[in-house]
């Protein structure tokens, strides 16, 4: 079995797959005070919850955009898995061209998107990530990863809201109904959800555009979304394509095989039986 960390800024998204099948997948809360026992302990708990054993796991992979989650979570898998991760950094195959100013900047969990979304979809494709940040990116059909546009997330945005105003409360992120709100609550709710739609349709269309003049075709562009918040997006939007929430984890199960090196067979046991 492989399990996969997709480490981000609010969530730890946790994945275990048999014959490059997803049979299991758990959401924690990333925090930097944890240790690498303290995490070790829970994803025990959730192996024995879900029946697998964790003597059965063969591979470990690590996407992380912490990078103090990072060192965490590979002592993690030398203690309890005694195993040495595959961390998707610099160096690590992805099939992906990057083209961005300084590809060590980008992003790993934005590249795990690109390289799962064009492996599903094809390209050119526009990834969008509802998480913390809410992040655009650009591919093309040569598997060229051009780059994108980082917005602040829902969560973000709500969040400074309630901290930097002194009568707005915390709500609730989800659609009011209407723009025109008779309450605090409603209209904070409408600016918030409507209010990223819009600008979710205004990027993709700009973005589409861009991504067509630079890699000169007429094949249209394929949207994809991806992340917590991604399907209350796209209730209110016509330009996003396909909802697929596993995304990061496929594209880590994907960059894995790319990577891993083939285990050892012991010669001596097999004459021996």
């Amino acid at each position: 079995m492989l399990l996969a960390f997709d480490v981000g800024n609010s969530n730890i998204v946790l994945g275990v797959f048999k014959d490059g099948e997803l049979i299991t997948n758990w959401r924690l809360e990333t925090n930097v005070r944890k240790s690498a026992d303290e995490y070790g302990m829970i994803v025990n708990q959730l192996f024995e919850y879900e029946g697998l054993k964790t003597a059965d796991v063969a591979d470990v992979i690590i996407s992380s955009v912490v990078p103090s989650m990072l060192f965490t979570l590979q002592h993690l898998s030398m203690k309890y898995f005694n195993k040495r991760a595959i961390t998707v950094e610099s160096g690590v195959k992805t099939g992906l061209v990057v083209k961005y100013d300084n590809p060590k900047q980008v992003g790993a969990d934005r590249i795990v998107n690109a390289v799962a979304a064009l492996h599903k979809y094809g390209g050119p494709l526009i990834i969008i990530d509802f998480g913390t940040a809410t992040t655009f990116c650009a591919v093309t059909e040569k598997a060229e990863y051009l780059g994108g546009t980082i917005a602040p997330g829902l969560k973000i945005s709500s969040e400074a809201l309630f901290e930097k105003t002194s009568q707005l409360p915390r709500v609730d992120l989800e659609e009011p109904g209407q723009t025109i709100c008779k309450n605090t609550i409603q209209s904070m709710q409408s600016g918030l959800v409507y209010g990223h739609m819009g600008m979710v349709d205004y990027v993709v269309k700009k973005m589409k555009k861009e991504l067509q003049e630079i890699s000169d075709s007429d094949k249209p562009v394929t949207v994809v979304a991806t992340g917590g918040l991604s399907s209350l997006i796209d209730s209110g939007v016509d330009c996003i394509d396909y909802v697929d929430k596993m995304l990061t984890l496929e594209g880590l199960e994907l960059i894995y095989q790319k990577n891993r090196k083939p285990h050892r067979v012991n010669k001596e046991k097999i004459k021996d039986e």
